[in-house]
This record gives structure tokens, C-alpha cells and sequence, in this order.
């Protein structure tokens, strides 16, 4: 049995993955840029400054469903690396040493990486309608 729920899925995912990859763009122009709140980083310092522009790129190019799984595939382990090199050193647990963005966006865009750009996105695949199934879940 299709529901109202399945057949928003495509849409529902295209939102989320404009919301992630622009929420994950403001973190590299905030970095790069100092707006938002955040402080210049100094062109070509490791980690911050490539970790930021891996931010801008990956997050403008997850917004537009341009590459997404790529993008979103680095853009994920960049946060990995982030959250293990920068934060755990600090503390285990994210609520203790600051990481929780990092860890967030890390999963986020793996499951974007994994699931694809859904609707709305530049480099559209088409979504086939959900085929109706019997009760023991066999096409008909």
C-alpha cells in the first residue's frame, strides 16, 4: 500500500538536502568571510581554512543537487576528520567538546551521500512512481 507519506519522499528529501547544504555553506562563508559571527581564518591555515572551503564548495554544490553524493560523500568525511582530530582530543562526547555540528553534519550529508539528492535537485533522476503491492508486498 502506497502512502500520502511515500510519495513525498522525493520532495521531502530535496528539502533537506537545500536546508543541510545551505546551513553547511554558511559555515565556510562565516569562516572565510568573517560574517555570521565568526572570525577571518588566515588563507592556507591547515585545518580550519581547507576545512572551510570544503564547507563553501560542498555545500553550495549539495544545495544546487549538483554532484551530491560526491559532495556530500567529502563533505561527510571532512566533518569525520573535524570531529576526531579537533574535538574528541578534548572530550568523548560531543555534548562535552563542542563537536556536535560536526558530528551532525557528518551523518547528514553521509545519508544524503547514500540517498541521493531527491527532488528539486540541478542533475535530476527521475523517481519512478512506487508500484502498488499486494498484502504479501509483491508488485501488482
Amino acid at each position: 500500500m502506497i502512502t500520502h507519506l511515500d510519495r513525498a519522499r522525493p520532495y521531502v528529501l530535496g528539502l533537506f538536502r537545500i536546508v543541510i547544504g545551505s546551513l553547511f555553506t554558511c559555515h565556510g562563508i562565516a569562516s572565510l568571510f568573517g560574517v555570521l559571527g565568526r572570525d577571518t581564518l588566515p588563507a592556507g591555515t591547515w585545518p580550519g581554512w581547507y576545512a572551510a572551503v570544503i564547507q563553501l564548495v560542498t555545500g553550495l554544490l549539495v544545495t544546487l543537487g549538483l554532484g551530491t553524493r560526491t559532495a556530500a560523500f567529502l563533505g561527510s568525511g571532512s566533518m569525520a576528520f573535524a570531529y576526531f582530530d579537533v574535538h574528541q582530543p578534548a572530550a568523548l562526547l560531543p555534548m562535552e567538546n563542542g563537536g556536535e555540528p560536526a558530528a551532525l553534519f557528518c551523518w547528514t550529508l553521509l545519508l544524503l551521500a547514500v540517498t541521493g539528492p531527491g527532488a528539486f535537485a540541478v542533475t535530476r533522476t527521475r523517481h519512478p512512481a512506487p508500484q502498488q503491492q499486494d498484502h504479501l508486498g509483491v508488485p501488482v
